[in-house]
């Protein structure tokens, strides 16, 4: 906090970044030439940015400061009826330790700056103001500072800027009037900051004529920022897509040990992990740093081939010693390694033993935008050895408040000169004067607009009035940079600079000088790599090196993350059953539609084949001609029983019986032919109940035969009343009441759930299996088991009376016959279970065949034998011998 009950107190801004302390010695000189030396006692206050003098307090830590009276700092003036005030950095500063008890301005050693920059914007603001056509009645001046690289001197250069009067004291004005326009930027990121944060207050647009930073986009924070470059990394997503498209999944990192290196790292490894690409070695280089840990993990991972390197300031062989020493001492043959710049330019190298590690060196430039040529733009002009005597009037100007002097150099003549064999000439920059020539747009624009708003509200329009910087600054938000530019600028989808890239690569020959060669270009943020960039590789013998952990998963397989290791690494295993990969490297496989399946390699989805039992098969074709032959046989053997019908063998057995039986096994055989073809609607319902019922009626005849001859049997006995009950009647209701039971079960089924046409997609792999869905499973259970029921009752009651007195007791065939039929249908139910597709419904009519074939052998075939083979034996006296029973 300042002291209170002071006479006079100062407030001066200062930068925490330029050391922690700040003191001010105030030497004050009367006018009658007496000296009074003044004490001075520093008071920081380091939160708010500013320190307070009371120059009549003591001082208990004198610091010999010595006055800077050279020729630095300095700065170019001219007048105009606006100012471009200019803050660029011009002169090198080597890096040196400060002494503490020095100002850092006396401990510099200035390393002569270079005059082109200067000498770009001086010129093309003259050839502005010497072309009518660009800027009517109005002249440009200019106000150029170096900031020497470092924060105090831009905070000089700033303060030099907002005073109007001679001492640097913003808001204080002493007869000089400036007419401040805007403020050019041509200085490193966090400069650029600090110059925002404080000309901002002043509502003065600031223009950056390089790639700030990111965060300078924030509006909220710094509204009055301008670019004419694209931000701090814009290049970054590009280069992600360069190592996509070459595949270098497996790469380094290099950076300088800076807070910009420490951005870079921050704001890049992001942007690889998202993309899956693996940074395994990461270095961060200073003068100081040990190496070590970048030997263990070259070590590690020999197989890194691409490097990515942050450049800032340090030169490039200060980067490739240390890298070639450490391959130096490495085992075995090392393959040329590609380093990916990430700064703007190319370097120029020649043959040099440091480079035998190094593939290429690939930078990116901006790529020249074609446009019609300007008349007013002179590409050279000429200059006098002696310039700055014949056109500038410098002098030290040095306030009695001020520690250190300034080189002020007014502009008295214009620098261009008639071309003689003692001047010399420089080559004009474009881009300087296309921002110039931006501004003069901007600045026009600024007055149309001002004019007409001040006739439409009426106001008088004074030659003398000037336009404010706040009054400039929405036009510059237009950005017209990008189309007067001689690069290809344009706005991206976000609204933000971006800029078409050319990719150039230093490629290193052995024995021979470097030689750069165009690669490919981002264009509207896309990589492009020309077609003959590849071949001219090859013819050079410089195919670019794999940077890989593993070979790429083939199509089919996909691939597993190796426990511990970044994932880059990985193994390849086939795709799961049903699913594909049609990619490389692919993360998961994708399953393939209900109606295809994968081929053989997993990677194509084929067409399923629909599959049914038809007719067109040698399966069904044999299950058919079975059928057939044994429908011809039933129907032969009803029409010898129909055509023997009064021989005793046939009335003996209940014929009407016989019929029915016979009758109900023709439609056994029949039914099995719904089973066979593509399954329909109708053939669905019909197949299991009419098979179902049918059967039922079979069975139950077969159990009306059985029972009526028991109770024949019993009627012979003397005084049974059992021979009244026998007859036609009896067996017809036996029939009509064992099968209305599965007539029943079997409408209840189709009246619940009823069977339809389905499509099996997973039983068998590569097949489409069209069946019939059974709706209701339990139904067709029933319907077995009502059958079952049957048929187990016939043969039990068959089986008690097998032994009954007769020389032809048909009870023992029926015996015999229900053994066949039960038999049948026990394995049938396991067999039908274990099965799938078009052999399920095959198991089926073969157990509806066998069983009624097995019916049809067992009971009719000895029945036939005896009628035509052996009529003897069809006598009423054989069939009563040994006191048969007449059925």
């Amino acid at each position: 906090m300042c002291f209170l009950n002071v006479p006079r107190v100062f407030f001066f801004p200062f930068s925490h970044q330029e050391g922690g302390s700040a003191a001010l010695q105030i030497a004050l000189e009367n006018r009658g030439g007496k000296r009074r030396k003044m004490r001075c006692m520093e008071a920081m206050v380091l939160q708010s940015g500013c320190f307070c003098v009371e120059r009549n307090l003591g001082i208990k830590c004198p610091l010999s400061l010595e006055h800077q009276d050279g020729e630095k700092p300095w700065s170019y003036y001219r007048p105009g009826d606006h100012l471009i005030s200019i803050v660029i950095t011009a002169t090198e500063i080597p890096h040196t330790v400060l002494l503490f008890n020095k100002a850092p301005y006396n401990q510099s050693d200035f390393l002569p700056y270079d005059k082109s920059r200067l000498l770009y914007f001086i010129f093309n603001i003259q050839v502005v103001n010497k072309t009518p056509q660009l800027l009517h009645n109005l002249t440009l001046g200019y106000n150029i500072h170096d900031n020497y690289l470092n924060t105090l001197g831009t905070s000089d250069a700033l303060l030099d800027i907002l005073s109007a009067g001679e001492a640097n004291v913003p808001n204080y004005s002493c007869g000089r009037k400036d007419n401040l326009l805007t403020l050019v930027d041509g200085d490193e990121r966090d400069i650029s900051i600090q110059m925002s944060t404080l000309v901002g207050l002043y509502k003065v647009s600031q223009i950056s004529l390089e790639t700030a930073s990111e965060a300078l986009s924030e509006k909220s924070q710094f509204p009055f920022f301008h670019r004419t470059f694209p931000k701090e990394g814009f290049q970054y997503p590009g280069i992600v897509q360069l190592l996509l498209y070459f595949r270098w999944t497996l790469i380094g990192l290099f950076a300088s040990d800076t807070e910009k290196g420490d951005n870079f790292m921050r704001i890049f490894t992001p942007l690889l992990v998202r993309n899956e690409i693996c940074v395994v070695i990461s270095q961060q280089f200073s003068t100081t740093t040990p190496t070590k840990s970048f030997r263990e993990a070259m070590s590690k991972w020999r197989q890194v081939n691409v490097f990515v390197h942050f450049a800032e300031y340090d030169p490039i062989w200060d980067r490739i010693l240390p890298f070639h020493l450490t391959l130096e001492g490495f085992p075995g043959s090392i393959e040329g390694k590609v380093w990916l710049m990430t700064g703007l330019g190319t370097y120029e190298m020649k043959k040099h033993r440091l480079l035998k590690y190094i593939h290429s060196i690939w930078t990116f430039s901006f790529l020249p935008n074609k446009r019609p040529k300007d008349e007013a733009f002179e590409p050279y002009f000429f200059l006098s050895p002696n310039f700055e005597d014949e056109s500038f009037e410098c002098s030290l100007s040095k306030h009695v408040f001020s520690v250190k002097g300034r080189r002020r150099c007014t502009e008295k003549l214009p620098l261009g000169a008639q071309k003689d064999e003692s001047n010399f000439h420089i080559t004009n920059d474009e881009h300087y004067y296309s921002f110039v020539k931006t501004l003069v747009h901007a600045l026009n624009a600024a007055y149309s607009s001002n004019s007409r708003r001040k006739r439409k509200e009426g106001e008088e329009i004074l030659g003398n009035s000037r336009l404010q910087p706040w009054q400039f600054h929405p036009f510059l938000e237009k950005n017209e940079f990008c189309n007067l530019s001689q690069f290809r600028l344009y706005m991206d989808q976000n609204g933000e600079i971006a800029a078409d890239l050319g990719i150039v690569a230093l490629l290193v020959l052995p024995k021979k000088d470097p030689i750069e060669r165009l690669l490919g270009a981002f264009k509207t943020q896309s990589f492009i790599f020309l077609k003959d960039a590849k071949s001219e590789l090859k013819l050079l013998n410089k195919s670019l090196p794999q940077s890989i952990c593993v070979e790429s998963c083939r199509p089919g397989f996909v691939k597993r993350a190796r426990e511990g290791e970044p994932v880059c690494c990985y193994d390849c295993i086939p795709c799961p059953e049903g699913t594909i990969s049609t990619q490389e490297d692919m993360e998961k496989c994708t399953q393939c539609p209900d109606d295809k399946y994968p081929n053989e390699d997993r990677i194509q989805c084929i067409p399923k084949v629909l599959t049914f039992l038809s007719y067109q098969e040698y399966l069904g074709i044999i299950l058919v001609s079975f059928a057939l032959f044994l429908f011809l046989t039933t129907d032969l053997v009803l029409f010898i029983f129909i055509k023997y019908r009064e021989t005793p063998i046939v009335k003996a057995n209940n014929r009407d019986l016989s019929y029915i039986l016979l009758v109900s096994l023709l439609l056994c055989f029949l039914s099995s032919f719904l089973f066979i073809g593509q399954p329909r609607k109708a053939t669905c319902l019909l197949r299991q109940t009419l098979f179902s019922i049918i059967f039922s009626v079979a069975v139950s005849s077969l159990l009306a035969k059985t029972i009526m001859v028991v109770l024949a049997f019993l009627a012979t006995k003397p005084g049974n009343r059992v021979k009244k009950c026998l007859g036609k009647s009896l067996a017809n209701s036996i029939i009509l009441s064992c099968s209305a039971v599965q007539i029943i079960i079997c409408s209840t089924w189709l009246g619940v759930s009823p069977p339809f046409p389905d499509s099996d997609f997973h039983s068998q792999p590569g097949e489409i299996i069209l069946q019939c869905n059974e709706g209701a499973v339990v139904m067709f259970y029933i319907t077995l088991g009502y059958m079952g029921f049957l048929a187990a009752t016939c043969f039990t009651v068959a089986f008690l009376a097998r032994n009954l007195p007769g020389a032809f007791n048909e009870a023992k065939l029926i015996t015999f016959s229900m053994l066949v039929f039960c038999s049948v249908w026990l394995t049938f139910v396991p067999t039908y279970l274990s099965t799938k597709g078009k052999y399920m419904v095959a198991v089926q009519i073969f157990s509806i065949l066998a069983s009624s074939a097995g019916l049809l052998g067992c009971i009719f075939i000895p029945k036939c034998y005896i009628i035509i083979l052996r009529p003897d034996l069809n006598t009423r006296e054989q069939l009563t011998t040994k006191r048969n029973v007449e059925m």
